[in-house]
């Protein structure tokens, strides 16, 4: 089933509504953070490789014995790509993800001397490493603001709240950016995050609870 707000005009956002959006989500989720665990750089990285198409729930799972039996990015470049397909396999996507994991690992141990980079522009050189899990990384695992996490409830959510009409997310990362300061990409992305999936549901958002409801363009109408 489509997404619902790809069947609705967009409404952009006014600067006012901008600035409740914001305070509303910074309430609303004060302690906003990434909801896959992780110890270190190299385990959100990979998590966050296998959670596309996944739920963080089960990547959560699969990390309990994954990162006890692969415990550095040298183990993940030497593994036996037929038993780490087997060890990811319930994320799904398993053959790909398998390859991305073992030519990341591979990258960072022959370039970043087995240390997760710090840049946006060697992160995204890694196999299976978009802008997208590049900012989770770098935003959760090292602080450092370098864009906005645009994942399918982010996606959802810029539309629907009137903050962009763009449908690629390089592009709307590129609005996000422009709407609200660099000090509030991280904290912000996950409020969105969880917005999504607490509260505006793709298929049937719960528009009579939400607190963002007065500062919505559409006012809970698709």
């Amino acid at each position: 089933m489509p997404e619902r707000e790809a069947t609705g005009a967009f409404e952009p956002a006014t600067s006012r509504s901008l600035d409740a959006i914001a305070a509303g989500l910074h309430a609303l989720y004060p302690d906003a953070d990434c909801e896959l665990t992780w110890k270190t750089p190299l385990e959100l990285l990979i998590k966050t490789i296998l959670s596309a198409q996944s739920t963080d729930v089960r990547v959560n799972e699969v990390g309990k014995t994954l990162f006890r039996k692969y415990k550095s990015a040298k183990a993940f470049a030497e593994a036996d790509p037929a038993v780490l397909e087997q060890d990811i396999r319930t994320t799904g996507f398993f053959r790909q993800k398998t390859k991305n994991v073992i030519g990341a690992a591979q990258r960072i141990v022959e370039r970043h001397r087995g240390q997760v980079p710090r840049t946006m522009e060697e992160l995204v050189e890694l196999p299976g490493v978009a802008r997208k899990t590049a900012n989770v990384v770098l935003g959760t695992a090292f602080g450092i603001a370098s864009g906005f996490v645009v994942d399918t409830h982010v996606k959802r959510l810029a539309h629907r709240l009137g903050l962009s009409a763009e449908t690629d997310p390089v592009k709307i990362e590129r609005d996000l950016m422009t709407r609200f300061p660099s000090e509030e990409w991280v904290s912000l992305g996950h409020a969105v995050i969880l917005h999504g999936r607490r509260v505006c549901d793709a298929r049937k958002p719960d528009c009579h609870a939400c607190a963002l409801r007065p500062h919505c363009p559409r006012n809970g109408l698709d």
